[in-house]
């Protein structure tokens, strides 16, 4: 049996189908026993009964909610304030440094968190330039969440989290400044809101609504649930959104090595990486 007792090998298999023609993601045999368990909610939502039905319901059903709420449920929306914290101290301290020397005609960085999920991490990045003010006085900071999921993007623009989600990451310094207690949770308070526009996007097949090409690409441990055809074309879209001069955040488990030619590991900052021909340009 591939996975549990709840449906049969077909129906994990076209479940599994199903995910990956909606988002390109693939589920490694360690994650499919979470298919059942994270399909539960939905099964009960709209009243079936089990896998086997479901994909019954999902071949003959014009429902598209349906269809949204089971790739939805099977993604994995893990993510936190600041993750990583020594990447954002190295952004802030050193790759911001050289985006405003090389964008300083044009006063202008533009910043794509691809896979933002429910938006910490671009709600992090808005805190960073929001606690600047004054050094990015007359600059346009563009900073944009994409996720293949309605249901994170929907939180994602809500900005409202739980205790649990606030404290993940969060200093209590920047969570009073930043966020109000209200009986929904967390909220965002709406300066931080309004610096950060998110929306529900495949990478593989939409293009980034950008208004120019992204300084600063966040893509973190999205790729890890691609097989590598996939991979290589996703590596492929950021390259085709990246600016010549831009840095490409991935996680910490993740690498370009032996994965893509587009890009290099950055010869300035330690974990991120850059075009592979902006090296052949400076060195022209």
């Amino acid at each position: 049996m591939m996975g549990g007792g709840g449906g049969s090998d077909s129906a994990y298999r076209v479940l599994m189908a199903v995910l990956e023609s909606r988002t390109g993601q693939t589920l490694s045999p360690s994650r499919i026993w979470r298919i059942e368990m994270s399909l539960k909610p939905v099964m009960q939502r709209h009243g079936i009964a089990d896998l086997d039905a479901l994909v019954a319901a999902l071949v003959t059903s014009t429902s598209r909610q349906l269809l949204d709420d089971t790739v939805d449920a099977m993604l994995n929306n893990e993510t936190f304030f600041y993750r990583e914290h020594s990447v954002f101290d190295d952004i802030a301290a050193t790759a911001l440094d050289h985006l405003r020397t090389i964008n300083a005609a044009s006063r202008r960085i533009t910043i794509w968190h691809c896979g933002v999920s429910t938006g910490q991490e671009a709600y992090s990045m808005a805190m960073l330039f929001a606690e600047q003010e004054a050094r990015w006085a007359g600059w346009t900071i563009q900073i944009v969440g994409t996720d293949v999921s309605y249901h994170a993007i929907s939180r994602a623009r809500a900005g409202i989290y739980s205790q649990f989600e606030i404290q993940r990451g969060l200093p209590v310094q920047r969570m009073v400044r930043w966020f109000d207690q209200t009986e929904a949770g967390w909220l965002a308070k709406a300066d931080l809101r309004r610096r950060v526009d998110f929306s529900v996007q495949n990478m593989l097949v939409d293009r980034p609504p950008l208004g120019g090409a992204a300084d600063l690409i966040f893509c973190r441990n999205l790729l890890l649930y691609f097989a590598k055809p996939m991979r290589e074309k996703a590596f492929a879209r950021l390259r085709a959104a990246a600016a010549p001069q831009s840095f490409l955040v991935l996680g910490a488990g993740e690498t370009v090595l032996g994965q893509t030619d587009q890009f290099v590991a950055s010869p300035r900052l330690r974990g991120l990486y850059e075009p592979a021909d902006q090296k052949v340009r400076r060195a022209a």
